[in-house]
């Protein structure tokens, strides 16, 4: 693995500190009802990408996940003011406007979504996958998907042709704790979500996920697996979202208490903490770390706020192959 360098840890707590305020931004202009529709926000979660994003190569490695997808696609290597434009529903968004928060892609980041169908990605981070072995590409694909959609029958079938054909996908729960509103331990006899890989003799086990060298350690391990050829591996990421499942959420399922307890293992927290311990940075340059992260997220809402609205005839042009639209009444 990469090794975890002084650079590294202040470039998790900049990344890390920046997908929070990105978040936290679009929750605020949501409620002024100037991003529409489901948000859902990845506050909490950070350590599980930020320390994937170390134990991959960026130059050809993909990923793939559900609809709690605005950060990934910037620590892949888009432009924040891009993906903020494309909540807005801008032109100059991701996908033109017209995807939105849970559909976010780059194709040129080998970003490939953003998914709304609960457990649809997984079988299409399979086909990645499959695509990249087929080519022999030395590629690897990291495949997210939350608790709830472990559940999901395309999950057995997806995990089982992946380990007959031996596809270098890393399969990764983001084990938060629910599934909207439904807790881990109400949903099956078990808890152990990683046991799922068992039945298909594939490598699994849990993961911290709130720290990020456990993350990464975890990652590069399974990486280094596909790259050999050795097939899949299935992670299950424990953490924690610190709001709700979405903006419309009213958390009635769990405590302030428990929330307030998970915030006491805050990965950004924890990074700043041994940038600290080990003297990695002065006080002065945090503070010059957190101002660059505030004037960044101030730049993508003015870019998302002055970008202009898509023309109405795109409607059609991205939906019918057939240029007369020979269904419009």
């Amino acid at each position: 693995m990469k090794e975890i360098t002084k650079e590294t840890y202040i470039n998790w707590y900049r990344d890390m500190l920046f997908w929070r305020k990105f978040e936290d931004k679009l929750a605020a202009v949501y409620i002024q009802q100037k991003v529409r529709g489901f948000l859902h926000l990845y506050n909490g979660q950070e350590a599980v990408l930020a320390g994937a994003l170390h134990a991959m190569d960026l130059t050809k490695d993909k990923m793939i996940t559900a609809y709690r997808n605005h950060v990934q696609p910037i620590g892949m290597g888009e432009d924040p003011k891009r993906v903020m434009a494309e909540l807005y529903g801008k032109a100059t968004g991701t996908s033109q406007g017209l995807g939105g928060s849970m559909h976010i892609f780059s194709k040129e980041h080998r970003f490939y979504g953003g998914h709304g169908i609960v457990g649809g990605q997984i079988p299409l981070g399979a086909g990645l996958a499959f695509g990249d072995k087929y080519k022999g590409n030395d590629a690897v694909t990291l495949c997210y998907f939350g608790d709830g959609a472990a559940r999901q029958g395309s999950l057995h079938e997806t995990f089982n042709m992946a380990m007959n054909w031996k596809l270098p996908v890393i399969f990764i729960c983001e084990n938060n704790g629910y599934a909207m509103g439904t807790s881990v331990e109400r949903t099956a006899n078990h808890e152990d979500i990683w046991k799922l890989g068992l039945g298909y003799e594939m490598p699994c086990g849990p993961v911290d996920g709130m720290n990020p060298i456990k993350v990464a350690e975890a990652v590069d391990e399974a990486i280094e697996r596909a790259r050999r050829g050795d097939g899949p591996t299935f992670l299950e990421m424990k953490t924690y979202r610190y709001r709700g499942h979405s903006m419309s959420d009213a958390q009635h399922y769990r405590t302030k208490d428990e929330v307030e307890e998970y915030k006491k293992i805050d990965p950004i927290t924890q990074v700043l903490d041994v940038i600290k311990e080990k003297k990695y940075a002065t006080d002065e340059e945090i503070e010059t770390i957190n101002k660059e992260v505030k004037d960044l997220v101030k730049e993508c809402e003015k870019f998302a706020e002055e970008s202009p609205f898509p023309d109405e005839s795109i409607l059609h042009d991205v939906v019918y192959e057939q240029k007369d639209y020979p269904f419009i009444k």
